[in-house]
């Protein structure tokens, strides 16, 4: 059973809140470099996805993200 997109991207979104985005920006266009999200982030953020959706993202797969919508996306379709 495929993992709902709406829950992975409240997921992707309030962890990325938790970085210190603001929730405003936080849409599936914004780039996470306009987010201030940085490498850090991104390691932090693939454990909260493997942790809550089972879904392993190696350093290749999160170098070609650069949209929260990138994101949701790749995670939606590992789910």
């Amino acid at each position: 059973m495929p993992t709902d997109t709406m829950q992975i991207e409240d997921t992707i979104k309030k962890s990325l809140e938790s970085f210190g985005a603001e929730p405003e920006d936080i849409t599936r266009d914004a780039t996470l470099e306009s987010l201030d999200i940085d490498s850090l982030d991104l390691a932090e953020l693939s454990q909260i996805v493997e942790e809550q959706f089972g879904v392993q993202l190696t350093g290749a797969d999160v170098a070609a993200v650069k949209t929260v919508g990138d994101a949701i996306d790749l995670v939606a379709e590992r789910s």
